[in-house]
């Protein structure tokens, strides 16, 4: 009878070796502390060399919390102003009110998760938190997915993304929550929230979900108060075959301004190999200008 419990415990036991574990969800979790030395050259700094991972099965970010917009003072460290990246300089500005813009957005994720941000906080790629290159550290906005929607309260703790014509870079869990993951990027809006007003959480009401939208990429490649100057800059551009080009008339602050812009464009793709193609024709670094 001992001989025949000791099998059947083993029969067992190996039926249940064998029975297939459910697909685990990662969860949010603190940054695994890393050895980061911030004097060193980016190229040195992290573990990986290049960025795009993330988890292996997709988060579920239902269950995070938004961050509450709250009133912090300036962070010691990331907000000096004028500072320079890759050759190019930026200005931090001096207050964030009424900061309402429309762009790119991408993301980042595990090669710098754990790794110092540029306010000296640990980024943690499963928290809603973003970078930006000019707005001061820590600010509050709300981004908003263009194509779906969708937005998220982020708290912006990191400056980046220095890649040419992006407005704000993601963490993983943001850019999941609004669907710019795995995509890689989206076209989108950003508006500061200012502390002790109320801002809902999650998603656009259902009324704003259900208008139709469809944004659309434009290069904005100059501004000009004189008409002849944007007909030359057209006439330019049609020479070059770059594309669809027209000038946009508005009055600002009591006088016209004739802007020069391609586009509408299919893709951020497009947008990012038509922008190297103007650069390598001489004429400048145009503006992404996103519509509805």
């Amino acid at each position: 009878m001992r001989w025949f419990i000791v099998l059947a415990a083993l029969l067992l036991a190996s039926c249940a070796a064998r029975k297939p574990r459910p697909t685990q969800i990662p969860e949010a979790q603190s940054p695994t502390p890393v050895v980061d030395d911030t004097r060193l050259p980016q190229a040195q700094r992290y573990r990986q060399q290049k960025d795009g991972e993330a988890p292996g099965a997709r988060m579920d970010v239902s269950t995070l919390v938004e961050p509450v917009p709250k009133a912090e003072p300036r962070a010691r460290y990331g907000n000096k102003s004028p500072y320079t990246v890759l050759g190019k300089s930026y200005r931090v500005l001096e207050h964030a009110d009424n900061y309402h813009e429309r762009g790119i957005a991408s993301w980042y994720g595990n090669k710098f998760h754990g790794y110092m941000t540029s306010s000296l906080e640990p980024y943690d790629m499963y928290q809603f938190s973003a970078a930006h290159k000019t707005l001061p550290l820590p600010s509050y906005v709300r981004v908003t997915n263009l194509e779906n929607r969708k937005s998220v309260v982020v708290r912006v703790n990191d400056r980046g993304p220095f890649h040419e014509n992006r407005l704000i870079d993601l963490s993983y869990a943001a850019a999941v929550r609004i669907g710019i993951w795995p995509k890689g990027t989206g076209l989108v809006d950003v508006e500061v929230l200012e502390p002790g007003r109320d801002h809902p959480t999650g998603s656009l009401p259902a009324t704003a979900q259900a208008m139709p939208t469809h944004a659309r990429i434009f290069l904005q490649l100059g501004a000009f108060s004189d008409r002849a100057n944007a007909q030359r800059m057209v006439e330019r551009i049609e020479r070059e075959r770059l594309g669809q080009v027209s000038i946009l008339t508005a009055r600002v602050e009591s006088r016209e301004v004739h802007r020069v812009r391609l586009g509408p464009l299919v893709s951020v793709d497009a947008a990012d190999l038509l922008i190297k193609r103007i650069k390598r024709l001489g004429l400048g670094m145009p503006r992404v200008a996103i519509e509805e």
